[in-house]
Order: C-alpha cells, then sequence, then structure tokens
C-alpha cells in the first residue's frame, strides 16, 4: 500500500493495488480513505478518479467526524469507561510489574483490569481478549434463542474483529460475529443476529430475505440506519 495526495482537496489518500480487483474503488472510513485499484490500472489514472469522487468523499468524512463526536468516549485509564452493549463500564486498572498475563473481570458496572505494564496498548489488549470471550458468550446465547424460535440450525461460531464486517452466515451453516458489536447498544447485536438466523433460510439479500427479517425485527431498518452510522465508532 503506497500513499498519495488527494491533490484537489488536500486529504491524504492510499493506494492499493489488488489482484482480484476488476475496477478501481474508494473505500472511506473513520481511520480515511483508500483507493483499491486492479494490477494493471495506471496510477496516473488515480488523481481524476478520486477527484471525480471528491464530494462523496468529503460528505462521508463528515459524517464519520460527526459520528465520532456523537459516540460515547472511551478511555482507557483507570477511572475511564467503555461501552458493553449499551452500558457505560468503569475501567480499574492495576499495573503489576512482571504480571505475564492480563486479568479482567467485571464487578457490577465496573472492569477491573491487570496488566503487567501500564500505558493504553496493554488495557486495549486486555479488553480485546475479555470482549472476544465474552462475545462468544453474549452471541451463543442470542443464536441459540433466535433458531429456536425460526426451527433453524447453525453449525458452528466464530467470533472475529474484522474491520468492515460485522457478521455472515457460510452456506454450511457456520457462523461469525465481531466482537466489536459488544461495544454497541444490545438491540444492535440482537439485529445483528436476527439478520444471519435470516441467512440460514435465504442466503441472498432478497426482498424475501427483508421481509423474513422484518418479520422478525420489524426496527431493522433503524438498526441498519444505526451501524452505518456509529459502526466505524466501534471500536478501544
Amino acid at each position: 500500500m503506497r500513499s498519495s495526495p488527494y491533490r484537489e482537496a488536500g486529504i491524504p489518500y492510499a493506494v492499493q493495488r489488488s489482484t482480484r480487483a476488476r475496477y478501481a474503488r474508494i473505500e472511506v472510513d473513520a481511520d480515511g480513505v483508500r483507493v483499491i485499484v486492479p494490477e494493471r490500472m495506471p496510477l496516473r489514472e488515480v488523481a481524476p478518479f478520486v477527484a471525480g469522487k471528491q464530494r462523496w468523499i468529503e460528505r462521508t468524512l463528515r459524517r464519520y467526524r460527526q459520528a465520532e463526536v456523537e459516540a460515547p468516549l472511551v478511555q482507557l485509564v483507570d477511572g475511564g469507561s467503555v461501552p458493553y452493549l449499551g452500558e457505560g463500564l468503569t475501567l480499574r486498572v492495576r499495573v503489576e510489574p512482571g504480571r505475564v498475563r492480563p486479568h479482567v473481570a467485571r464487578r457490577g458496572g465496573e472492569l477491573r483490569v491487570a496488566v503487567g505494564s501500564s500505558g493504553q496498548a496493554a488495557v486495549r489488549d486486555a479488553l480485546e481478549r475479555w470482549y472476544r470471550r465474552q462475545a462468544r458468550e453474549e452471541v451463543a446465547d442470542r443464536l441459540d434463542d433466535a433458531t429456536a424460535r425460526a426451527g433453524t440450525e447453525y453449525a458452528s461460531l466464530s467470533i472475529r474483529g474484522q474491520r468492515t464486517r460485522w457478521a455472515s452466515c457460510s452456506n454450511r451453516g457456520g457462523m461469525s460475529f465481531n466482537w466489536r458489536l459488544l461495544l454497541a447498544p444490545a438491540e444492535i447485536l440482537d439485529y445483528v443476529v436476527e439478520h444471519e438466523v435470516a441467512h440460514l433460510e435465504v442466503l441472498g439479500h432478497s426482498r424475501r430475505f427483508w421481509a423474513l427479517v422484518g418479520r422478525r425485527c420489524p426496527e431493522y431498518r433503524r438498526h441498519e440506519r444505526w451501524l452505518r452510522r456509529y459502526g466505524s465508532t466501534l471500536r478501544l
């Protein structure tokens, strides 16, 4: 990946060649702007292509910035806070020099974190491991309930940390969920679970699929809008 200046608006972007890309595309998220181009696309064509998308890029970046302002503040220090399914948990961080494995335990509205070294990186790593473990429990409970109501079954469950995907369902019933969903309100996780359970019956996003989702989760459009607006803020 190589960086180039976004000449017209002064917005930097990264250029990434892809063997899979058939056409150039632009990805914009909270981390910035990326231009994905086919292997044989001349680099001289990138700047004009980006310039043609200038208004959309600026509008999307503004939306991400506004979402950052509105999102709950994550503070990875003692006395700070992190979101958990709509709650705000207060961090109690203790540094224990020599500790090899970090330890995280929830006590009511507090999250007690013991790490071997100071700094937010150590706290972030410990918290991500804890969120991943919690995600398996939170998602499994919801999946079991949702599939029981639907009269379907799933084959497996994995917890991941994809950058742009919240969940997926394979044609063999394998379920994958992003642990960052625990940073969202509980109703968002509930919706994503129902969305994927619906895929056990209808794999594509056809009218039939959305009708099925609508029957099981009448507020799904509102939840989709929430994810589009605030999904980029779901990170530690």
